[in-house]
């Protein structure tokens, strides 16, 4: 399986995928992609079988694709199978007009 997806790939999916956000509370406020829900790298372990439904398709997305990965990885390790980063993180998202 593909573990990455491109910018224009997500921007196709919006609505029909989970997004979720693996930065900081304060990068968050800066700059993110509508519709994500937040969940920093450091909890994802502790938040995920909480508030992610382990059927669904998610897409994680970081600053630059590295967190997303380890997000990516440790939701695998709790079950998850579903599971996407989006190559290149918000930069770029943003660098590419969405």
């Amino acid at each position: 399986m593909d573990y990455l997806v491109s910018p224009k790939q997500l921007n196709q999916e919006l609505g029909k995928v989970v997004l979720v956000e693996v930065r900081e509370p304060e990068e968050y406020e800066e700059s993110r992609i509508e519709g994500c829900k937040l969940i920093p790298l450091g909890e994802i372990t502790s938040r995920a079988l909480r508030e992610l439904n382990p059927e669904d398709d998610i897409v994680l997305y970081c600053a630059h694709g590295v967190r997303s990965l380890h997000a990516l990885m440790a939701l695998r390790n709790l079950g998850f199978e579903k599971l996407r980063s989006l190559d290149g993180g918000i930069c770029a998202w943003q660098e590419q007009g969405y």
